[in-house]
C-alpha cells in the first residue's frame, strides 16, 4: 500500500501552458534592448525565477546593467506578461488536468500547489482552479527559488504531511532537481531525455492515472 499522501505541482507546463507568454514578453524586452532571443533559449528560462531569467537574457546580449535597471526591465516585462495571461481562461488549462483532478479528489489526497511564479494566485483565478488546491505556495511566500526545494517543502508543510508522502509533478529541469532535494518521488512531464532525473517521466498528465502514479511510488 503507498503510504503517498499529497501531490504537489507545479503549474506552468503542468496545469497550463504560459511558456509563449513568457516568451512573448521576454522577447519583446529583449528586442527593446537591441537583441533577440530564441524559443530555444527560452527553453533554458522554464522554471528559473524572473530575476535570473533576465540575468541570463542580458548576459545573452551582453548587457551589464544596473540593480535599479534591471528592477525597472524586470517590472515592464511582468506588465507585458500581465496583460496576456488576464485574458485566459479555463479553456488554457492543459488537455486530461481536469480528469486527473478528479481522480486525485476520489483517492483523498491532498493537493498543493507549488511554483515561483508571482502571479500563480492570479492565473488559477482566471482559469477557475483555485479551489483545487488545499495549499498554494508562490514566489511570495518562498526566498530561494528551484532548484532549491523550499516551494515544495513548504507545501508538504502546509498540507501537514511528510516529504516522503508527497510526489511532485515537474515539467522542468529544475523543479525536477528541487522535488528530489526535498525528498520527495518526483514525476517528470516531458521529454524522459531532459528529465532524467525524475523518478517516473509521462508526456503529460493526460497520459497518467493516480493508479500509475501510486504503484509506481509503492
Amino acid at each position: 500500500m503507498s503510504q503517498i499522501k499529497a501531490f504537489l505541482f507545479d503549474l506552468d507546463g503542468v496545469i497550463v501552458d504560459t511558456a509563449i507568454y513568457h516568451y512573448q514578453a521576454w522577447k519583446r524586452l529583449a528586442n527593446e534592448l537591441g537583441f533577440d532571443i530564441s524559443e530555444e533559449f527560452n527553453e533554458g528560462l522554464k522554471g528559473v525565477s524572473r530575476t535570473d531569467s533576465l540575468d541570463l537574457i542580458l548576459a545573452h546580449g551582453g548587457l551589464t546593467l544596473s540593480d535599479e535597471k534591471k528592477t525597472e526591465l524586470a517590472a515592464q516585462k511582468n506588465d507585458w506578461y500581465l496583460e496576456l495571461v488576464s485574458r485566459m481562461s479555463s479553456n488554457d488549462i492543459l488537455p486530461g488536468v481536469a480528469t486527473f483532478f478528479s481522480q486525485v479528489r476520489q483517492a483523498g489526497l491532498k493537493t498543493a500547489l507549488g511554483s515561483v511564479s508571482k502571479n500563480a494566485p492570479l492565473i488559477l483565478e482566471r482559469i477557475g482552479m483555485t479551489d483545487a488546491f488545499e495549499a498554494i505556495i508562490d514566489g511570495t511566500k518562498i526566498s530561494k527559488g528551484k532548484p532549491d526545494p523550499e516551494v515544495f517543502t513548504k507545501g508538504a508543510a502546509e498540507l501537514g504531511v511528510s516529504p516522503a508522502e508527497c510526489v511532485v509533478f515537474e515539467d522542468a529541469v529544475a523543479g525536477v532537481e528541487a522535488g528530489k532535494r526535498g525528498g520527495m518521488f518526483v514525476v517528470g512531464l516531458g521529454s524522459p531525455d531532459t528529465l532524467a532525473q525524475a523518478d517516473l517521466v509521462a508526456p503529460s498528465l493526460e497520459s497518467l492515472t493516480v493508479e500509475t502514479v501510486l504503484t509506481a511510488c509503492s
